[in-house]
């Protein structure tokens, strides 16, 4: 493999639209012990082989170059990322890369009890934790099984050692799990936890036959009853708009990808398991980068590589206009 580094001086990865990349999420697996309806159709067995998955030493290289080129918040996403093996030595890898600022993971916490203390250990800074209902039976319709008391198990567990902040993410749902809103958000200020509300998003066929729910009255319902008032601080790097309650300890943050979209100040691109970078949630614009690691291409190359794949990110999506269009599923993505 060549190894004519180039200078480490670039300007910052700007898109044709004047839009900063930032932010980097990483899948390192499409495999989940869950089978949340939103996220994977039942009995799905299309997964990658595992020969086309990334290796670490492949990850490291390609997450190491988009650093180089101004990225500063990677997240390892899946699929369930605790499911790949090993995947704290990953973290701590690439928690040492000059200029990587933030390191974070999304994960529905199954699985947390055994790993929370190596990732903590690891370096990785910050969990997103996916809990769309306290309630068992909710749960166990949503995800496919009851792992209820696991993800309960993880989530304190992470909050255990130390790790802050935790944020909830909870997709709404329309005569779901709607009605839960307002003792999540309890439950979450209790804990010291951020609530995230998200909307359904019109993925694959999962997606578009899950309960969209408006988020814009749900939040003007939790303004009122908690005293929230917009929070001007910046939490993470990603597309939710926070408030926070009059004591500033209690925070809830919207993610509105259809009734208020964030599309003019998107900051991230997301790699798929086999090396496949998304430049939209909602397009199929794409750049395959593992042909690329495996013909031993330079590093000038890869960067090259890379200003190329960011000139593909689209102006924005198309969920309301084209709902129908896209066909891949969250779980191939990415989160």
């Amino acid at each position: 493999m060549q190894t004519d580094r180039p200078l480490t001086d670039q300007a910052p990865l700007v898109d044709r639209f004047g839009r900063s990349i930032r932010y980097l999420r990483v899948s390192v697996t499409d495999r989940c012990d869950l089978r949340c309806s939103y996220c994977m159709p039942k009995g799905f067995h299309g997964f990658e082989e595992p020969e086309h998955w990334l290796r670490f030493d492949e990850v490291e290289r390609l997450v190491g170059a988009f650093v180089r080129a101004g990225v500063a918040r990677v997240r390892l996403t899946g699929g369930e990322p605790l499911l790949r093996r090993n995947l704290s030595e990953l973290a701590a890898r690439l928690k040492q890369l000059d200029g990587l600022d933030d390191l974070s993971l999304s994960t529905n916490a199954t699985q947390l009890v055994r790993h929370a203390r190596a990732l903590r250990a690891a370096g990785v800074d910050r969990l997103n934790i996916s809990l769309d209902t306290l309630d068992r039976g909710c749960y166990e319709k949503l995800a496919g099984r009851d792992a209820f008391d696991a993800s309960l198990a993880g989530i304190m567990a992470a909050r255990d050692e130390g790790f802050s902040p935790i944020k909830l993410n909870m997709v709404a749902m329309k005569g779901v799990n709607e009605a839960e809103i307002e003792r999540m958000a309890e439950f979450a200020m209790r804990h010291g936890f951020i609530l995230r509300l998200i909307e359904a998003m019109p993925m694959g066929d999962t997606g578009r036959n899950t309960q969209y729910l408006d988020l814009a009255p749900v939040r003007e319902k939790l303004v009122a009853h908690f005293g929230l008032t917009p929070e001007a601080e910046e939490l993470g790097g990603g597309p939710a708009r926070y408030w926070k309650t009059p004591d500033g300890q209690g925070r809830i943050g919207f993610i509105t990808p259809i009734s208020q979209h964030f599309c003019a100040t998107c900051n991230r691109v997301r790699l798929s398991v086999d090396g496949t970078l998304y430049l939209c949630l909602g397009q199929e614009e794409k750049f395959e980068f593992r042909p690329m690691l495996r013909a031993g291409c330079s590093d000038a190359d890869l960067d090259a590589a890379i200003a190329h794949a960011i000139e593909l990110k689209p102006e924005r999506h198309e969920f309301i206009e084209a709902p129908t269009k896209l066909v891949r599923f969250m779980s191939q993505t990415g989160g």
